[in-house]
């Protein structure tokens, strides 16, 4: 089965840092955008960050840019997501997904439905 599979999700306090990542399962990574969503309960799956296929482009949500950082490592088939200075608002599950217009430079995070080969899932809690 092609998907992606993310992990790395933890319960921490407020102000901590976690990474997450996301590795293929079937495919390799290296032909498309990733972008990293979450959805806390309640909520829409929101996007959060993208990063083009050779990892030169990424882009952020207004509400991480700045403490989240996102990278690529096309050799290991992975995308990582750095989180620092965690916030109780940063609580949800991420996922990564693949999107299917993917660019070697730019990227944007464009709405879920642009996006497949979604995992299940990795539980980020921030609490104190």
């Amino acid at each position: 089965q092609l998907q992606l599979v993310e992990s790395g999700g933890a319960l921490v306090q407020p102000g901590a840092s976690l990474r997450l990542s996301c590795s293929a399962s079937g495919f390799t990574l290296d032909y498309y955008t990733i972008g990293w969503f979450r959805q806390a309960p309640g909520n829409e799956r929101e996007g959060v960050s993208c990063v083009s296929t050779n990892g030169s482009g990424t882009n952020y949500a207004d509400s991480v840019k700045g403490r989240f950082t996102i990278s690529r490592d096309n050799a290991k088939n992975t995308v990582y997501l750095q989180m620092n200075s965690l916030k109780a608002e940063d609580t949800a599950v991420y996922y990564c997904a693949a999107d299917w217009k993917s660019y070697p430079n730019i990227c944007t995070v464009r709405p879920k439905e642009h996006y497949g080969f979604w995992g299940q899932g990795t539980q980020v809690t921030v609490s104190s």
